[in-house]
């Protein structure tokens, strides 16, 4: 297998993936190529050449991710380069929205449930129409524990970052 063919593609993949999160897709590609890269850090020399984009267009889309908290970089003693990465922080940043979000619906979804329970009782009276429940309990567990396995890598991760 050629990685560097196989990197190529993966970048590519990985990027279209990415323009999902409301990113453009030159600065998707960054992003790929410096999850890719790794600790090691990519070089806006390097950027512009693996993504053969102008330098202009790479510098606009590094400082977006920069100021989004995406992107953060590096420099190593006695030189003038600045060695890109992704920042450490991003994953549990990602994870803390997913909870918060997942936390808000499913409150939400407590009152959609309590109110159709309510409506099943008046309901059960008059012999009108009842909610199913079942969709409801599932969906309710589904967020419990979807929240709680994100909770335990989060966890897991930071425990980690605090070793090093």
């Amino acid at each position: 297998m050629d990685l560097g063919i196989e990197r190529k593609n993966l970048i590519e993949e990985l990027g279209v993936h990415l323009e999902g999160d409301h990113l453009a897709p030159l600065a998707a590609r960054i992003l790929a190529t410096l999850i890719l890269s790794g600790k090691k850090g990519v070089t806006f020399e390097e950027l512009v050449n693996e993504l053969n984009a102008g330098k202009s267009t790479v510098s606009t889309h590094l400082d977006h991710l920069q100021n989004t908290n995406r992107v953060t970089y590096f420099t190593k003693p006695g030189e003038r380069k600045r060695y890109f990465i992704i920042d450490p922080n991003l994953i549990l940043n990602v994870m803390e929205e997913m909870l918060n979000k997942w936390e808000k619906e499913r409150k939400l979804h407590i009152k959609i449930r309590n109110y159709k329970e309510e409506s099943n009782l008046q309901a059960a009276k008059t012999g009108d129409f009842q909610f199913d429940l079942e969709f409801q309990e599932d969906y309710l567990t589904f967020l419990n524990e979807t929240s709680t396995a994100v909770q335990k890598l989060k966890t897991r991760l930071l425990a980690r970052y605090n070793e090093n």
